[in-house]
């Protein structure tokens, strides 16, 4: 007999992997199939689309939709916008967060476990619920229609950044704080020159989710910067009490999707390492 004759697979081991390809079959299915019929509408006329199907192929090809949604719809200028209020916010936010931990993480002071529950009880509290008087207060420091608007709302404290970056500095020693210490470092040089270079993965982990929740957000900029233009906002000129140029919406819907499609493609692998990294760390 042959000793390097191969193993047969049991059946049960086969079985539960055809399970798990159709699994993930069936995923990525539910995720491109919302896709496809927007990038069908997109093409077509406006008689077109809405006398056929979603799922239908255009009668005739109108790539010239793209280049009226991204000029009529100020495209260029909405991502230019968008461009500044994400890297002043994501900034800001992660500043404000990492601080916060490390003062939570590294001082002792009276009411710290009450200042850890205000933040979880807060992160409970309906954002819409607090709308009213945070609109009134953006409104009295004359924000309203401003892009400082939404940078101050997107960069302001996250709840969430502050427990990833709480997570990450509570699993490094405290010792290499002792030790700059014993050197005469204060606690901004220890913050700035020791801890902050460590935080490195749970930077990532912000920046992902902060990136994604500010590009794809609508209802601050509508609300706090109205004739602001962002691209978030950019397709709602397309609509009116006269009608709705839905294959126009549809093809600002793809230009609005590609830069987050290259994105992804150019820095997956630092998605996955900071998600796997903030997922290990504890």
């Amino acid at each position: 007999m042959q000793n390097n004759r191969r193993k047969k697979t049991p059946p049960a081991e086969t079985l539960v992997s055809v399970l798990k390809y159709i699994l993930l079959g069936l995923v990525v299915l539910a995720v491109l199939i919302p896709i496809y019929p927007i990038i069908m509408g997109s093409l077509k006329t406006v008689d077109n689309f809405r006398a056929s199907n979603a799922f239908s192929l255009p009668k005739v090809w109108m790539w010239k939709n793209y280049a009226d949604a991204f000029i009529d719809g100020g495209m260029a200028i909405g991502f230019l916008n968008t461009l500044l209020v994400l890297a002043a916010s994501l900034i800001i936010a992660i500043l404000c967060g990492s601080m916060t931990a490390y003062v939570l993480s590294r001082f002792e002071f009276v009411g710290k476990k009450v200042v850890k529950a205000a933040f979880l009880l807060v992160s409970l509290i309906p954002s819409i619920t607090t709308q009213v008087i945070t609109y009134r207060i953006v409104n009295a420091l004359g924000l309203v229609d401003n892009l400082l608007a939404p940078i101050l709302m997107f960069g302001g404290t996250d709840i969430l950044a502050v427990y990833i970056f709480l997570q990450f500095l509570d699993s490094i020693s405290v010792s290499l704080d002792e030790s700059a210490r014993l050197d005469g470092a204060n606690s901004y040089t220890v913050f700035f020159k020791i801890l902050l270079p460590l935080l490195k993965p749970a930077i990532a982990t912000v920046l992902i989710i902060k990136f994604v929740g500010v590009y794809n957000e609508f209802y601050i900029p509508f609300i706090y910067a109205p004739n602001v233009h962002l691209v978030s906002t950019a397709l709602y000129s397309f609509t009116s009490s006269f009608g709705t140029r839905w294959e126009i919406i549809c093809a600002g819907q793809i230009i609005i999707i590609l830069p987050m499609f290259v994105i992804f493609l150019a820095a997956q692998k630092f998605i996955y390492s900071g998600l796997a990294a903030g997922s290990v760390k504890g």
